[in-house]
């Protein structure tokens, strides 16, 4: 591993220093956030706005779970996060293990479509999309908003690359033993690369979690509404936004994730890297 640290002090305090400004710039816009949430109407739209609060409170967190439909969006949330999540990991390593294992005339040529769609905006394919889900009638459903995402590009990148680290001779000592290909794939594969399975998993789940313009186009109804959704509401009435709620609802919107992040960042640092340099 190379280090950070020159022999040579002033470029070692220059170094620390754009590091730090870096890390100043990168906590604000949170810090700011907490803060905003903890202070009153008056403080919030005061001309001589304070690092902190000079009587912090937490009306703005009770007032938004009073009046907001708050918990039911962060239930929806919850479960379109983990459908999404759930079965992004299944697919994605099924198609990784095939691109990876298995030889089959056009399987590079497959990959590179795949690989390609990544480069769509989601902006192209929302009209067929919204087309597609009316005609089944998925329409306003959780499904609608689970099911299209269920097959991830990256995902399906991120596994391959992974997969190709497994030995083939152990697939081989598996079907010896007389293991099917599925059984091969779920006891033999999953196991070892539960790292990449971890880094996949945080990403979907972040992906699903903080989605709006899918979620904006498929509910019309509010008990359907996602988080970010949910939010949005909060500047319903353009000539007076609820900035402290809307501040509080941004705190508990991310604490799953950071929940999440940091159960699972073992497993994230280690599946990106591992994964990257088997690339």
């Amino acid at each position: 591993m190379s280090r950070t640290n020159t022999s040579n002090p002033l470029l070692n305090t220059l170094i620390y220093t754009i590091l730090i400004i870096f890390l100043l710039l990168t906590i604000a816009p949170f810090y700011w956030t907490v803060v905003s949430s903890l202070k009153e109407p008056a403080e919030l739209f005061s001309p001589r706005p304070s690092l902190i609060p000079q009587k912090p409170i937490l009306d703005n967190y009770f007032h938004l779970l009073k009046t907001t439909e708050l918990s039911r969006w962060m239930l929806n949330s919850g479960v379109v996060a983990a459908g999404s999540t759930l079965l992004g990991i299944f697919f994605s390593s099924l198609a990784g293990y095939a691109f990876s294992k298995y030889r089959f005339a056009g399987r590079d040529f497959l990959f590179w479509v795949v690989l390609s769609s990544v480069s769509i905006p989601q902006l192209v394919t929302i009209i067929p999309m919204f087309a597609l889900m009316a005609r089944i009638g998925w329409l306003n459903t959780f499904q609608a908003l689970i099911i299209p995402g269920a097959a991830n590009a990256f995902g399906i990148f991120l596994m391959r690359q992974y997969i190709d680290s497994v030995p083939d001779e152990l697939l081989d000592a598996s079907r010896i033993d007389g293991c099917s290909e599925f059984q091969i794939y779920w006891q033999v594969i999953l196991p070892v690369v539960r790292p990449a399975l971890g880094a996949l998993a945080i990403f979907l789940w972040l992906t699903s979690w903080n989605s709006y313009l899918w979620p904006l186009v498929m509910l019309h109804t509010s008990d359907m509404y996602t988080m970010p959704l949910g939010l949005a509401t909060l500047y319903a009435n353009p000539w007076n936004i609820e900035y402290g709620p809307l501040m509080a609802g941004s705190i508990l919107s991310i604490l799953p994730i950071m929940i999440i992040f940091i159960a699972m960042q073992k497993q994230f640092i280690v599946g990106l890297t591992q994964g990257a340099v088997k690339g």
